[in-house]
């Protein structure tokens, strides 16, 4: 293992903050040619880029023993790298005692949200591409290096953005671990992608998969899968462009869900995941059930609260909901008055907000739904 440290960009004197990536290599040359397999995929996988969300910062902790464990056996077919801090500026971040991870109090910010987009690559890679698939591959990920080598952040969120990218670029696979606020396990991927991914979420138990190929928010792995599928829509089919990079977000359940047995329970899903994707020599362990069918992220009914007061939870986390069941009360202290909010949606309650009183406005929480519903932004603030 390599440990590597990135500085980024000072916002003030006296200040540095530091990006620490861990760097794992595949077997030796005779161990490799022992197992008959090489180093044909980079994995790349980061936690916490909203810094507030240590759960899945305690599962990078957890993962990153087993890596070191098996690099030593010669286990590892592949290079893997891995980020368990990925928001060193977010884990700086109190106001008053209040620990604010999620967005950039410098410019409001989402720190999951508007990464970099690269609108002049179609244009340079028209006419450098061929119909070898394999090496426009090469080809897509030499110019998009040339770009990132020219980007100048002007901000140390923007430097935190650049240097995470410039680890992922060109993974073959993003695993890019979060956490809700009070949810089940769930992942977000493409509908292109979710063949592939199927089997992570089939080994990590999710409750709830949810595809869209475009959220309009640019998320991380969203920005990493969009690259090559906006190359897909303008390339002819003499100049084939592949899957580059399969991306995905887990969500570790919620904040509190903070424990070795969960955390580990999590890391060792994904190894098994890898062991299947031949990223880590093995006998792949047998599927478990999928827990529930994916379902379209533009279908997932989101709910808001219409006036303010107490909110009482009527669902648990988990449940399955038929249109018209209770999700929520909202009382009203100085009238007694009560607002009930009920699902138009038949699907898997999957996440809600940790808040037990409310603003008019403020989201709720989400069921999943199989018809789409929605457009636009589909991921919230």
């Amino acid at each position: 293992m390599h440990k590597q440290t990135t500085s980024l960009l000072s916002p003030a004197v006296g200040t540095q903050r530091e990006l620490v990536s861990f760097h794992f290599a595949p077997g030796s040359a005779s161990t490799s040619a022992q197992s008959g397999s090489s180093a044909s995929q980079k994995i790349y996988i980061q936690s916490s880029l909203h810094a507030d969300e240590t759960p899945a910062m305690l599962t990078a902790v957890l993962l990153k023993r087993r890596l070191l464990e098996l690099e030593a056996r010669g286990a590892l077919a592949a290079e893997i790298v891995l980020v368990p801090v990925a928001n060193p500026v977010g884990l700086g971040q109190y106001v008053v005692g209040q620990f604010v991870g999620r967005f950039d109090l410098a410019s409001g910010r989402n720190f999951n949200r508007h990464f970099m987009q690269f609108p002049t690559l179609a244009e340079r890679a028209r006419d450098l591409l061929g119909a070898d698939a394999n090496r426009n591959r090469d080809i897509i990920r030499d110019l998009l290096r040339e770009e990132l080598a020219q980007q100048k952040p002007l901000t140390e969120f923007e430097s935190l953005q650049l240097a995470l990218f410039k680890h992922s670029f060109d993974a073959d696979l993003v695993i890019d671990l979060h956490c809700s606020l009070e949810a089940v396990m769930h992942v977000y991927t493409t509908e292109a992608a979710w063949p592939s991914i199927e089997p992570l979420a089939r080994y990590l138990g999710a409750e709830a998969s949810l595809l869209a190929t475009n959220s309009g928010a640019q998320a991380f792995d969203e920005a990493h899968s969009l690259i090559w599928w906006h190359l897909q829509q303008q390339m002819p089919a003499s100049k084939p462009v592949p899957d580059g990079t399969l991306a995905v977000t887990v969500e570790c359940r919620g904040q509190r869900d903070v424990s070795y047995e969960i955390a580990q329970q999590d890391a060792d899903a994904i190894v098994d995941y890898l062991v299947s994707r031949g990223a880590i020599r093995g006998e792949p362990k047998g599927l478990p059930p999928l827990r529930m069918p994916a379902t379209p992220l533009a279908g997932s009914e989101q709910f808001y609260a219409p006036v303010s007061g107490i909110l009482v939870h009527r669902a648990k986390i988990g449940d399955t909901i038929r249109a018209g069941d209770a999700l929520f009360d909202i009382v009203d202290p100085l009238t007694d008055e009560t607002t009930t909010i009920r699902s138009n949606t038949d699907g898997v309650f999957y996440m809600r907000r940790a808040i037990r009183f409310v603003t008019a406005g403020a989201p709720l929480g989400r069921v999943t739904g199989t018809r789409a519903v929605r457009t636009g932004v589909l991921l919230g603030a």
